[in-house]
């Protein structure tokens, strides 16, 4: 089981340069997740969640505040924070086993060792006799979980799953949301997951973080105090899915996306 990571967020603002000054997308951030804790992340487009994702892993490092794991400030990637994205992004020409192998390329163990755990990491995810696959012969859920294998495979302190089920059919993501439950379970690590499903949002997080947009900035952190595995037909997962909810119904105007202005939409 990996070693859980304490994640701090504090006032944390991000802007971007464009032509005529700075677009802010960030606005005083300050959040605090424990470890080993599920946290959810919802908003609509635009409010800033998936750069949110990139600046805790590492991609990005030009913002304002402080963002701490374990109290160090975080500078660069690192083995420490896995990610997955919506797309699964696996090479072609490289098969299950050499897909995920690649979330040890600069991890300090011996070949066999990193093939004893790409060994752990495909029975974890349930593809064992898929190792010599190749992605074109697997399926989106299939794939998306090879991608899960290889942030995972590292053993990272706080792996961010950003949209990971987006793109797949009601059915699988149903699917992989257990499975994703009982990868967290098992593993005991810190997850961050960024979603546009507020079912999904409840169905995983201990708690919700409600974004609004422009500049993207917390609305609400609803506490989702249920007992795991949960029961996505029961009343109060319903309630609680409907105290998310009423974050947007209250005050839509700072919650929907604003509109692009014409001349932001052409091409320079």
């Amino acid at each position: 089981m990996s070693q859980a990571g304490t994640l701090e967020i504090q006032h944390l603002s991000k802007s971007y340069p464009v032509k005529d000054g700075a677009l802010p997308v960030l606005e005083d951030i300050t959040l605090r997740i424990a470890p080993g804790e599920f946290v959810s992340i919802v908003g609509t487009s635009g409010c800033g969640k998936s750069t949110l994702l990139r600046l805790i892993v590492g991609l990005e490092d030009q913002y304002q505040g402080q963002v701490l794991l374990d109290g160090e400030r975080i500078v660069g990637t690192s083995l420490r924070r896995g990610i997955v994205f919506q797309e699964h992004r696996l090479f072609p020409w490289l098969t299950v086993e050499g897909n995920i192998e690649l979330g040890l390329l600069n991890a300090r163990q011996t070949a066999e060792q990193k093939r004893q755990a790409v060994r752990e990491h495909i029975a974890l995810v349930g593809l064992q006799g898929f190792e010599k696959s190749y992605p074109h012969q697997l399926s989106g859920g299939m794939a998306q979980r090879v991608a899960i294998a290889r942030a995972l495979v590292s053993k990272p302190e706080i792996l961010l799953l950003d949209e990971p089920f987006g793109a797949l059919d009601a059915m699988t993501r149903a699917y992989l949301q257990q499975e994703l439950h009982r990868l967290w379970q098992a593993e005991g690590i810190t997850m961050i997951l960024v979603t546009h499903d507020v079912e999904e949002a409840v169905y995983l997080g201990d708690k919700v973080v409600v974004m609004e947009p422009r500049p993207g900035r917390i609305r609400r952190i609803v506490p989702v105090a249920l007992p795991h595995p949960r029961e996505r037909a029961g009343s109060a997962f319903s309630l609680a899915k409907k105290s998310v909810l009423d974050e947007f119904s209250q005050d839509g105007a700072s919650l929907a996306e604003a509109p692009l202005k014409p001349e932001m939409t052409r091409p320079p």
